[in-house]
């Protein structure tokens, strides 16, 4: 090997560099109280070097410091500060601190317009006005980031504590992780981090990221979807108290009561401090809940650049009980090391007159560099302004947000000398323990995988085809099997069917193109038929060709308005049939044209010859004696007989969907489609043509559509669908070409709260004229035993909907109904009643899923 003059000299900055950013010394103790009791994550602020930390539960803390002398702030919400000098020699110095609590100074009550009001108007009204300025101050800003999580698993069910406790799982003991990373942030909401150290259970299970804790801040109107108390609709949802104010340094801090309207999901309550005439915070202390956990928030400011306030200190707790399962979880986030660039435009000082009457002031915007006095209204004005214009010169106005999380490739074989030095928090004794236990479960892990790694894995076998699998055939080509043994099911036309498909996937190799096969076949016991089926698809997300073909049965609805399964307990358990299907031999070709989540066009057309089918048998569990099975011909008040003779059809079909006003998340370099910004509008155009081929079908089908989902207000939510068509020309349809709507007789409900009818005939009112359909779901905060707060605290939810179908043949039908949401956190149950014209016609209760888990058919 040869070596340079300059290398030994390299090899000596190196490790001088080295030896600078690694101490061996620093400064460690214990925070008490003035009872003597420890203050658990009391906060800890270097202020020389701009670096936060905090104690542990017990109160200890410790920070690596060189020689020398460092100035040490300790902070506690609810304590007086205290700062002192710290010399550090060649060892550890301790140096231990008794924070009394804090006394707070009541001042007079300001008067407004000539009103008596809480001085917590005014404060929060000043905060609120100057809330845009502290989130736009600066340009950018980097910080180093310790998070550490720690959970206990209080309680489980009976029947998973023989599984978790063979997994190594025990209760009331500390499951901790732990990660270190560098995080930036870039107005106007870009955050990029990059973890460069993880520690966790076990070896790879991950880490939770820390930016989910820190990329939001108070000054926002909603922090994480909680309406924020600086929010400037904070009046109509928070009442605010001044409790005094206590001073720190050269600065006034108020003390805010944050106090809900209305408890419950989506609003704060709690403690706000704020920095006077600054009216920055200063320290939060809140709590909230969402889906009924409670949730409790801290976190602690400081100024990490001239007249600049920063959270370095971050704590947040969480706590439930659901099926069985009780525990809780603890976060701390400890922020240091921060760099930030100021925005020189918004440096300039405005100062606001909170007693100024506005009809009095020039209401012209002022510029930014000025700082002559401004009323908070004229303030706003000018954030809003410069905010905009900001905006406006984004490289990519369409990106609202952007995240980016990268894992250094080393960040999970840090060893223990690196986490002594790096780990900002010390760790508790039962934190200890519980990395001691998880080391080692991961070592017989280790050793048992070792052991078993001669074991074949990923290979075909025979007994798949029931139970299904998955494996590779090579790097880029991968087989898929579904369980048969989930798709026997049982109709009135075949019996019990029989049921086995999969998938063969192929990705190519520098390419987002992809070929998928997948293949169904069916046998019917009572029919003693079998099907088949192929569909082949090519292309990508944007592009893609789907060929479709064989000999299979369809419902007349081709949405599928019933699930197989679904149809089987009905017929089994209640004897009633719901699904009415038919024989199709078919080909069919489509081309998809996705350019983004927002458009879409398909192109497709079909080539069938159609079959009707009969029952074949009359079997069921139950009642077979009171109740008869219905024919396999749908009931339907525009055609007298809905069966049919064998014939050929030829279709051709387009639909396009738009949605204006593209908004994304980046996330990871993915984008992330916000689609409540906007309503999606729907064009379908279907023609059945006539003569080629010997088809027998000859009409023009037409239909408008629009479908939003948005927040109207705090915790509520908005969701309808309206459609509209007609058949331009109707000469030769079948059944199965009718319009047919989202229906349901089953006890489920839908997975589509808004856009289908809970009590609707599935095919009585199918149409081949003109028709419009309306369906309009409103989830309230409060409406009548959500306006209890215990109830709200619980998670539940209450909306009311109502559904709406006209034909040119049918009466006015329209569905009346309430919904009680996130029943045991995962069910919702509804209730609703059926009118004709002025008639009531039927009532029902449907089960279905929580709206949270609700998907949009496309």
């Amino acid at each position: 090997m040869n070596y340079t003059p300059y290398q030994p000299l390299t090899v000596l900055v190196v490790l001088i560099i080295l030896s600078l950013q690694s101490y061996s010394q620093g400064v460690r103790g214990k925070i008490l109280g003035s009872n003597g009791e420890p203050l658990p994550y009391a906060s800890v602020f270097m202020t020389d070097s701009q670096s936060g930390t905090s104690a542990n539960a017990n109160g200890e803390y410790e920070v690596r410091l060189p020689k020398g002398i460092h100035k040490i702030r300790i902070q506690n919400i609810g304590y007086v500060s205290q700062e002192a000098d710290v010399e550090v020699q060649d060892t550890w110095t301790v140096k231990d601190f008794t924070l009394k609590v804090q006394g707070y100074l009541l001042q007079e009550v300001q008067v407004d317009k000539g009103k008596k009001q809480d001085y917590a108007y005014t404060i929060i009204r000043n905060a609120i006005a100057r809330s845009k300025f502290h989130r736009l101050q600066y340009k950018s800003y980097q910080m180093k980031v310790y998070v550490k999580g720690t959970g206990e698993l209080l309680k489980v069910p009976f029947f998973v504590k023989g599984k978790l406790k063979k997994e190594g799982v025990k209760l009331n003991e500390a499951y901790t992780s732990e990660s270190v990373s560098i995080v930036s942030f870039a107005q106007p909401d870009k955050v990029t981090e990059k973890v460069i150290a993880v520690r966790t259970t076990g070896e790879n299970s991950g880490a939770g990221s820390p930016s989910m804790f820190i990329s939001e801040t108070f000054y926002q109107d909603k922090v994480a979807n909680i309406l924020s108390p600086l929010s400037r609709s904070a009046f109509r949802y928070y009442n605010f108290r001044y409790e005094g104010s206590f001073t720190e340094g050269k600065d006034i801090v108020n003390k805010i009561r944050v106090i809900p309207k209305s408890k419950g999901d989506n609003i704060f309550e709690g403690h706000i401090y704020i920095i006077e005439d600054e009216w920055a915070i200063h320290s939060v202390n809140l709590r909230t809940s969402l889906l009924g956990f409670p949730i409790s928030v801290k976190q602690s400011f400081a100024e990490v650049a001239p007249r600049l306030w920063l959270p370095v200190h971050h704590q947040y707790e969480f706590a439930g009980n659901v099926l069985g399962f009780a525990g809780h979880y603890k976060y701390i986030a400890s922020c240091s090391q921060f760099k930030v660039v100021i925005d020189e435009k918004l440096k300039a000082e405005a100062e606001v007159v909170a007693t100024a009457p506005i009809d009095q002031v020039n209401p012209e915007v002022p510029q930014v560099a000025k700082s002559q006095p401004a009323t908070r209204k004229q303030f706003r004005k000018m954030i809003d302004e410069y905010e905009k214009e900001t905006l406006r010169q984004q490289n990519n106005p369409r990106v609202v947000a952007e995240r980016t999380i990268k894992t250094d490739s080393l960040a999970y074989k840090k060893d223990s000398t690196f986490w002594n030095e790096e780990r900002s928090t010390p760790l508790t004794e039962k934190e200890i323990r519980g990395y001691r236990r998880d080391d080692s479960l991961a070592k017989a892990a280790k050793e048992e995988a070792k052991g078993n790694s001669g074991t074949k894995s990923g290979k075909f076998s025979g007994l798949q085809l029931i139970t299904g699998g998955s494996y590779k055939v090579d790097s880029l080509t991968r087989v898929t099997i579904h369980p048969t043994f989930a798709q026997v099911y049982y109709n009135t036309v075949e019996g019990f069917n029989v049921n086995l498909s999969a998938e063969l996937q192929r990705s190519f190799r520098n390419s987002q193109r992809k070929l998928s096969f997948i293949p169904s076949f069916r046998y019917g016991l009572a029919s003693e038929r079998f099907y088949a089926k192929g569909r082949l698809v090519y292309g990508s997300r944007e592009n893609s060709f789907s060929l479709d073909g064989g000999s299979f049965v369809s419902q007349f609805n081709p949405d599928d308005p019933i699930h197989p399964l679904v149809n089987s307990i009905t017929s089994l358990i209640a004897r009633r049939n719901f699904m009415k299907i038919y024989e199709k031999n078919y080909i069919r070709g489509a081309y998809s044209y996705k350019p983004s989540p927002f458009l879409s066009l398909t192109i497709g057309a079909e080539f069938a010859r159609r079959a009707e089918l009969f029952n074949n048998t009359d079997y069921s569990f139950f009642n077979q004696e009171s109740r008869a099975y219905t024919d396999n011909r749908p009931e339907n008040i525009e055609l007298a007989q809905t069966g049919f003779e064998t014939h050929h059809a030829l279709i051709t079909d387009l639909t396009l969907r738009y949605r204006p006003g593209e908004a994304y998340r980046m996330y990871n370099g993915k984008k992330v489609p916000l689609f409540n910004r906007s309503p999606e509008f729907l064009l379908l155009y279907k023609k059945g043509i006539s003569g080629l081929a010997d088809s027998k079908v000859d009409f023009d089908q037409v239909e408008l559509g629009i479908n939003h989902s948005f927040s109207a207000g705090l915790g509520a939510l908005l969701s309808f669908e309206l459609r509209a068509g007609t058949f331009l020309n109707n000469k030769q349809t079948y059944l199965m070409d009718y319009k047919h709507f989202d229906a349901n007789r089953t006890f489920l409900g839908s997975l589509k709260p808004a856009g289908s009818f809970r009590l609707l005939d599935y095919y009585n009112y199918s149409t081949d004229d003109t028709y419009f359909s309306g369906n309009v779901y409103y989830q309230f905060r409060k409406l009548l035993i959500t306006r209890i707060p215990e109830v709200r605290l619980a998670g539940l939810k209450e909306s009311l909907f109502v559904n709406y179908l006209k034909t040119k043949y049918s009466p006015h039908y329209y569905e009346l109904g309430y919904s009680l949401d996130n029943v045991f956190r995962l069910f919702r149950v509804e209730l609703a009643a059926s009118f004709e014209g002025r008639h009531h016609q039927d009532k029902g209760i449907r089960v279905g899923i929580a709206s949270m888990f609700q998907v949009n058919k496309r």
